[in-house]
């Protein structure tokens, strides 16, 4: 899920940045940082945080630009998500449709047909959804282990991403049910 890796891209340096005597180093902590944390990467992994920034050779300019385009090499902490993953979270938000549960720093939804093998009742008020039958329930803060069934990221927009969970096999669930059952 998580991993530390290091990475060369292209950062834009606008022409505001360039002064005579000034170094671009200066700049390149803060304009990394807005470029790449909180984005999917091109190989769909999220960028948590981004540190040690190097400045590779010379940059370029692009003609009607202005800006200098510099390569850079940095560390960057990500997270991956892969389909069919066993993954846990904890529930953040309970609704009529199921739960959201937070996985890393996504949200991923755990529809109401994923939960249990058994009609269950949801209560928005009381933000639990509990099984008829076995008295099993989810809240608000529950720590649950469960797969990724359905993985659609938008690299434009993290957050408008798609994450459909499951717990509907053996030993996924809540971490209560999962100590009840060993």
């Amino acid at each position: 899920m998580y991993s530390l890796e290091i990475v060369e891209d292209t950062i834009r340096i606008p022409a505001e940045y360039i002064e005579k005597g000034k170094s671009l180093s200066e700049h390149v902590d803060r304009l990394a940082t807005s470029a790449f944390e909180g984005k999917f990467d091109d190989d769909g992994n999220y960028v948590l945080l981004t540190f040690d920034h190097e400045l590779m050779g010379r940059g370029r300019i692009i003609h009607g630009d202005g800006a200098i385009y510099q390569s850079v090499r940095f560390k960057a902490l990500l997270f991956t998500m892969d389909q069919n993953e066993i993954v846990d979270g904890a529930v953040s938000e309970v609704h009529e449709f199921g739960a959201f549960v937070r996985i890393g720093p996504m949200e991923a939804l755990l529809h109401k047909s994923q939960i249990l093998d058994e009609q269950i009742d949801i209560n928005v008020g009381l933000r639990r959804i509990e099984g008829r039958q076995s008295g099993k329930f989810l809240a608000e803060g529950t720590a649950v282990r469960a797969r990724i069934v359905s993985l659609s990221l938008n690299p434009h927009d993290p957050r408008s991403s798609k994450i459909g969970l499951t717990c509907k096999q053996t030993a996924l669930g809540a971490h209560d049910w999962l100590k009840e059952e060993v």
